[in-house]
């Protein structure tokens, strides 16, 4: 589990990362952004759903407040990705290096890094997390120099892009795993319920992932237990 290994298991998730952030470009230069406003956002996030709201906000001339409060809920899932992961680093995976290195976990670079059959060591998260961070940087940058040059329908193309992405990382370990797949499929039951019983439609979108991750991975760990020695 070595830099090197790292590098080469991000690349996919920059190539991702790389034409969805373009779109990100695209729409945070038509919010009033500058290019550099754009790039500096996405070196300073790294969170899809997070800057496109954030520059939704900004858009309408929302508030420090809710900004704060939309940023909060939506990358709140984050929080519970850390907690996981961290019960499988290596121990010398600690202090500083959390702190610097946690800036790096996404929805794609969660599910990789937790896939993993060894302990996750710093070098190679700090490889995993290298690349995706220059294409999504690099990305935001092609969409903001473009401006408004490329047709609607290819940035709506675009921004279908992510979810594309993380199917291509959840499906192969669900295949792979018949517990993995029960555990997927709950969260897609209730995230279904969440969307369409009218009594639910009072929960956000952010919240509605906390939901649905807490409430599946509560179910999977108790249908599914592991024993201490695995």
């Amino acid at each position: 589990m070595n830099f090197k290994k790292g590098l080469r298991d991000g690349v996919p998730v920059a190539l991702g990362y790389f034409s969805v952030s373009v779109a990100f470009g695209l729409i945070a230069v038509e919010a009033g952004c500058t290019g550099l406003e754009a790039v500096i956002i996405s070196l300073t996030n790294l969170t899809s759903a997070g800057q496109f709201a954030g520059v939704t906000v900004m858009a309408h001339m929302g508030t420090y407040l809710e900004m704060a409060l939309t940023q909060f809920v939506i990358n709140s899932r984050y929080a519970l990705m850390a907690v996981s992961l961290s019960q499988k680093v290596d121990d010398a995976f600690k202090g500083g290096w959390r702190v610097l290195l946690g800036f790096g976990i996404t929805d794609e670079l969660f599910a990789v890094a937790i896939g993993q059959e060894e302990k996750v060591t710093k070098e190679y998260f700090a490889g995993l997390i290298s690349l995706p961070i220059i294409g999504w940087s690099a990305g935001t940058l092609c969409g903001a120099v473009l401006g408004n040059i490329m047709p609607q329908i290819a940035t709506n193309a675009l921004g279908v892009a992510l979810y594309g992405m993380f199917i291509a990382v959840v499906v192969p370990k669900a295949r792979e795993n018949f517990r993995v797949l029960i555990v997927v499929l709950i969260a897609v039951a209730i995230s279904i319920a969440l969307c369409y019983i009218p009594v639910f439609s009072g929960i956000s979108a952010g919240f509605a992932i906390i939901i649905c991750a807490v409430a599946a991975s509560a179910v999977g760990a108790v249908l599914f237990p592991v024993k201490e020695g695995e």
